[in-house]
């Protein structure tokens, strides 16, 4: 990829909208130490690392939590340090107490019912994000519930997942070509996420 190229390509990151407790689920919203926002827990992929690889491995980091990764939920778009962020999330699920430090980087994890956690978040597009995605993740929680055995492991139904949505914080971005264009490439690798996953 050529110096010019690379100055364009947005940046790739993933994470989780992470679960936890089976009657009443929560969701993890974790403090960034240097921003002192309330944000999802996510992060960038290293070089060829899968983005859903990516999303475990930030969600350890910044929950201490140890998860089991299930559907691929959608993307949010954004602005970042002159370039367009690109963030894939998925359905993760955790029990049990934290098992690992919090990364630097983060100052705290609050576990919150859903209107709580949009609520608190800093940032408007993972407000929006979370609304939409958010009530799709905890249907998923209650269907595995059911569906599962009596005092066994449940598995997370295998359900169409949902269509795919992008979030975009507008204040910042307005919507052009390049916009239009980037949200027709997210769709397109999502679609190929979906089929591989």
């Amino acid at each position: 990829m050529t110096d010019s190229a690379k100055s364009h390509a947005p940046v790739l990151a993933a994470g989780g909208i992470v679960l936890r407790g089976n009657t009443k689920p929560r969701i993890a919203v974790v403090r960034m130490r240097r921003e002192k926002s309330w944000v999802l827990p996510k992060g960038k992929l290293m070089p060829r690392e899968h983005p859903r690889d990516a999303a475990r491995r930030e969600v350890l980091e910044e929950t201490g939590h140890d998860v089991t990764v299930h559907e691929f939920l959608g993307s949010v778009a954004y602005p970042a340090e002159g370039k367009i962020k690109i963030v894939q999330f998925w359905l993760m699920r955790t029990s049990g107490p934290a098992r690992h430090e919090l990364s630097d980087d983060v100052k705290a994890v609050k576990w919150l019912p859903l209107k709580q956690a949009i609520d608190v978040l800093s940032r408007p597009h993972e407000k929006v994000f979370l609304t939409h995605v958010g009530p799709i993740a905890l249907d998923r929680v209650r269907k595995s519930l059911r569906k599962g055995p009596r005092g066994g492991k449940t598995r997370m139904p295998r359900t169409p997942v949902a269509p795919h949505i992008v979030a975009m914080d507008y204040e910042k971005t307005r919507p052009n070509a390049f916009v239009k264009a980037l949200g027709n490439w997210i769709g397109r690798n999502t679609q190929t996420l979906r089929k591989a996953g």
